[in-house]
């Protein structure tokens, strides 16, 4: 059993987009992954709707079953913020439409499951995104492996997926893959900050 996820790097001029199946056993194949662009030079309304539609025809072509957008944090950029948080509320209501279960991760718990770190770096995810997937290299711009770190991260961290990942008394030293080791840590030991309010 396999459950196919759907994971949102959520922004306006660039929103990353990645499908994965991921099995029980938490090994993970890549379905599609995609930036979603618009121009900053359009007006908000029409940038909007043109990610929406790409959002669209990924939800109907790709079927997933459960979708996961990254929680938007709030910035000293505060026109950065809001249209990031525009673009997930968009995407709450397309998946909403189709009966899909949404769920927001912070970047921190995204680097944890993905790494087992939460503080590292993207080049670090992007790396880790790559091995996980068995890719050659790893998926640019930054936004599409974001992306796929974010669908992997929610079917690794809620067991979507079903099946469990081994105990340490289940577990022959040298078996599990360093996704999986990565993985194990991250539940030990991974802290996720609060997110700060956005001054109304």
């Amino acid at each position: 059993m396999s459950v196919r996820v759907l994971g949102i790097d959520p922004g306006l001029t660039r929103c990353g987009v990645g499908i994965v199946d991921v099995a029980a056993n938490r090994s993970a194949s890549l379905v599609d992954v995609t930036v979603l662009r618009s121009s900053p030079d359009l007006p908000l309304e029409q940038r909007l709707l043109l990610i929406s539609r790409g959002l669209e025809d990924l939800l109907d072509r790709h079927k997933p079953a459960v979708v996961a957008i990254e929680r938007v944090f709030a910035q000293d950029n505060v026109s950065t913020v809001m249209g990031t948080a525009q673009l997930s509320g968009v995407a709450l209501l397309l998946a909403a439409q189709r009966g899909l279960t949404v769920t927001l991760h912070t970047p921190s718990e995204v680097k944890a499951a993905i790494t087992g770190y939460g503080s590292a770096d993207k080049a670090q995810v992007g790396a880790m995104v790559a091995r996980v997937l068995g890719l050659a290299e790893v998926p640019k711009p930054a936004d599409a492996a974001d992306a796929l770190a974010i669908a992997i991260c929610h079917a690794w961290r809620t067991g979507a997926a079903g099946g469990t990942l081994p105990t340490s008394a289940d577990v022959v030293p040298g078996t599990l893959t360093p996704a999986q080791k990565a993985w194990r840590a991250a539940e030990r030991g991974a802290v996720s900050p609060v997110p700060r309010s956005l001054k109304r």
